[in-house]
């Protein structure tokens, strides 16, 4: 990633499943619906991927309760089938995900640009909540 004024945020985890199965859930509309939140109390209504160089990915994240709701957006810069993302989210900040096979587990490292309304340490553990998510989301089936 190249270097910003942004902080840059790195999160990570290891996945027991083999890479071609994280990559599908990591990738695929069905499975990004029911894994793409921070908590239980927050869902995915609608997620749309067009998984490819100049293509676009738009994922509805809303409160279950109504309260509150935003998508979140943008556009790949870079798609390397089982290796690697990267794109541009629509406030223009960048974030790469890396994909490493290891036997049948998959290291996913995400790394990407803080915004400037919240602190750094919040944004950290809500991509790393969903990130966890998605670990047991994985692993579940």
């Amino acid at each position: 990633m190249e270097s910003t004024n942004k902080p840059i945020i790195t999160i990570e985890t290891t996945v027991h499943s083999p890479i071609e199965k994280v990559w599908e859930y990591w990738t695929e509309p069905q499975h990004i619906k029911k894994w793409n939140n921070a908590s239980d109390d927050w869902h995915v209504p609608t997620a749309e991927n067009d998984l490819r160089v100049g293509g676009t990915f738009l994922t509805r994240m809303e409160a279950k309760d109504g309260s509150f709701g935003f998508d979140f957006s943008g556009v790949y810069d870079d798609v390397r089938i089982n290796e690697y993302i990267s794109y541009t989210i629509g406030d223009g900040r960048k974030v790469t995900i890396t994909f490493s096979s290891q036997g049948n587990d998959t290291k996913v490292i995400e790394t990407f640009e803080a915004e400037t309304t919240n602190p750094t340490e919040m944004q950290q553990a809500g991509w790393q909540a969903i990130l966890d998510n998605f670990k047991k989301y994985s692993e579940s089936l």
